[in-house]
């Protein structure tokens, strides 16, 4: 009898130590495979041998080089509309080519061309809130760029798929217009291979509804969902092929994109799963899909879209049914059994996705939620309605034709929700980018409040870690800085002052525009009070600026912005000039005040001047003094001195330069 006990205790035992197990193992599994992307991720790219980025080891111009391979794209022109880029896959390594401008007709993909050049390293980014071409190109596998002179065409292969892709996205832009079809082509193709207007895309991107322009898993939703009813009937065989033929398809049309193989490799596991004859366990089956693409590619770690599809996509697995339960107990009768799903999906996503938003954007549409209830009815039809249309255009012409014109009103509806959504006071609200402790903070506190097993747990900490990570990020947009990012010959000064923020900028083109923008976003700044462009011969008229900025003072005729006696103000933040004929600046921030000198002519001027009352508590330098200027500056100029450009050998502890490429900042408060 005793025995008995014992061997049903036993039993007991294993059946509960057994998905004990189980979660260890998938726990230790995803610590390993995390470990090794973690340790790919952090390794720099090195060039193989015969990599053209080897030629320019021990040079510090350019080279010119000859190289010759084929086009792993088509050309994608630049926002300025300057010129178009496009990477060349080589023997060894691959190289970014830089047109510019973009010939016409543009060179193709999979097109074999020699192309000769001026060979360079591309530049690192010179602050983490700025993208860099480096780390760009290195996450795609490059080492360099070629600024293409001349190029000639030496083979051109047939690309069936690429022409393929091609071929429907003209047609559809062609005849419902580069807006309407540009949407109906992104819900067949995805974003990403559909040059889409660049206003359309912001439009979607301040709704809240960049997802339904990227291809995911919500698209490859509507295509099984149409193809499986279909094949219900049908033997195990045929309906296997089915489904896997419109998973090849969907994968064929969008792509290798991260989104689009997890999307097509959580299928096919739930398809063979349900074949099977077992019940498949969805989060399961996403972290199965997840670690296999993180084995084969590890890099993928750090790519946004891979990030944001699969932290989405856990949200509707594990959060959407509790919020939806918890929905319907606080609607009215009348309207829950239908707003709670409709909300539950969009407010699981946006939540789960909030601290990758912030990490990468530093940005958070407002009316996500909202521009997601109101879309949603019209996604699906218009998904399937545009894959129909996609058919038709290759076999049936006829019917494509009168099929367009509703799809492509539909679409109109679309992009007139999205245009008013994004139209609203606040629709990107910039909170600025934390800092990744606070983003770890934030994170773990929303998880420990969505995620059903653990917010029982840590029903005090959560909230908790959530309130913390809100109150040091918004305790450090208040303090006062100055921060200085030097790049090329390109030079950004702004200063923040409990929220609000100024810059000066010494040239006025729009890459340093675009810079100042991407800053602002990063800091959590909408628009600066004022900004001053010190640039000689600035753009007429500057509209880049103008959109950045409240108040844009620039040069006129060689003369600088501001003239002795003038004064430029807002709330603990203003500017003034040192001297006639001269761009030196005074710089105060709060109670602290710089002197900026962009060249040697402002250190002479200020110089000459009688000494001032109170000395400045910095100094930035535009250039790099001489050694008697260093002297001087040592003797009779302030403690800190922030020099753009190469460090000086020997110079003063006080004294800090940025690099070649580089920022420099520092708390005032």
């Amino acid at each position: 009898m005793g025995a008995r006990q014992g061997e049903g205790l036993s039993g007991e035992g294993l059946r509960v130590k057994g998905p004990r197990v189980k979660g260890l193992i998938w726990a230790l599994l995803l610590a390993l495979v995390l470990l090794r992307a973690v340790l790919v991720c952090l390794q720099p790219l090195t060039p193989a041998a015969g990599d053209p980025a080897l030629r320019l080891e021990g040079e510090r111009g350019p080279v010119p080089v000859r190289l010759v391979g084929h086009l792993l794209a088509d050309p994608r022109a630049y926002a300025s509309g300057t010129g178009c880029s496009v990477l060349l896959q080589l023997p060894v390594g691959r190289s970014e080519l830089q047109f510019s401008p973009c010939p016409q007709p543009p060179p193709r993909q999979g097109w074999r061309l020699a192309a000769e050049g001026q060979l360079r390293r591309p530049r690192p980014a010179p602050h983490p809130l700025l993208a860099g071409p480096a780390e760009r190109l290195a996450r795609r596998q490059a080492a360099s760029q070629l600024q293409v002179e001349r190029f000639e065409v030496i083979e051109r292969p047939d690309t069936p798929v690429a022409n393929l892709r091609r071929r429907l996205a003209d047609t559809l832009m062609e005849r419902a217009g580069p807006e309407r079809g540009g949407v109906l082509a992104a819900l067949v193709l995805g974003g990403a291979v559909v040059p889409l207007p660049a206003e359309v895309r912001e439009l979607f991107r301040a709704a809240g509804l960049s997802h339904a322009l990227a291809a995911s898993g919500f698209h490859l939703s509507v295509l099984l969902g149409a193809v499986l009813p279909l094949a219900r009937r049908l033997p195990r065989l045929p309906r296997l092929l089915l489904a896997f033929g419109a998973m090849g398809l969907f994968v064929l049309l969008a792509g290798l994109q991260p989104s689009v193989l997890r999307a097509v490799l959580m299928a096919a596991i739930a398809v063979l799963v349900l074949e099977c004859g077992q019940r498949g366990r969805p989060l399961a089956i996403l972290l199965a899909s997840a670690l296999l693409l993180l084995l084969i590619w590890p890099r993928w770690l750090v790519e946004v879209g891979f990030q944001l599809s699969v932290v989405a996509t856990a949200a509707l697995v594990v959060a959407a049914g509790p919020l939806e339960r918890a929905l319907r107990l606080r609607l009215p009768a009348w309207c829950g059994g239908w707003l709670a799903p409709a909300t539950a999906v969009p407010l699981a996503a946006c939540l789960w996705t909030l601290p990758l938003q912030l990490l990468h954007f530093g940005v958070v549409p407002l009316y996500a939620i909202p521009a997601n209830l109101l879309a949603a009815p019209l996604l699906t039809p218009l998904t399937l309605g545009a894959m129909l249309l996609a058919l038709f255009t290759l076999l049936l012409p006829p019917l494509a034709a009168l099929l367009l014109p509703p799809l492509a009103a539909l679409a109109g509806v679309l992009l007139a929700i999205v245009g008013a959504v994004a139209a609203l006071p606040m629709a990107q609200w910039q909170l600025g980018r934390p800092t990744p402790l606070l983003v770890t903070l934030l994170a773990a506190g929303l998880l420990g409040l969505q995620w059903p097993g653990l917010a029982r747990r840590w029903r005090r900490l959560a909230p908790a870690l959530v309130a913390l990570a809100c109150g040091l990020h918004l305790a450090m947009l208040q303090a006062d800085q100055l921060l200085l990012v030097h790049q090329g010959h390109r030079d950004l000064l702004l200063a923040r002052h409990r929220g609000r923020a100024a810059l000066v900028a010494l040239q006025a083109d729009g890459f340093s525009c675009h810079q100042a923008g991407q800053l602002a976003r990063g800091l959590g700044v909408a628009r600066f009070d004022w900004t001053l462009l010190l640039d000689p011969l600035p753009p007429d008229p500057p509209d880049c600026w103008n959109g950045r900025s409240g108040l844009v003072l620039a040069s006129a005729d060689g003369s600088p912005p501001l003239l002795p006696g003038q004064r430029l103000q807002s709330p603990g933040l203003g500017a003034e000039a040192i001297a006639m004929a001269s761009r030196g600046l005074w710089l105060e921030v709060g109670r602290r005040r710089w002197l900026l000198l962009p060249d040697r002519q402002d250190l002479w001027a200020w110089r000459d001047q009688p000494a001032a009352a109170s000395p400045p508590d910095g100094l930035w330098l535009g250039f790099r003094p001489g050694p008697r200027e260093r002297s001087w500056l040592a003797a009779e100029g302030p403690e800190q001195v922030w020099i753009s450009g190469e460090a000086l050998d020997g110079g003063p502890a006080g004294w800090r330069a940025s690099g070649r490429s580089g920022s420099l900042q520092q708390s005032l408060s």
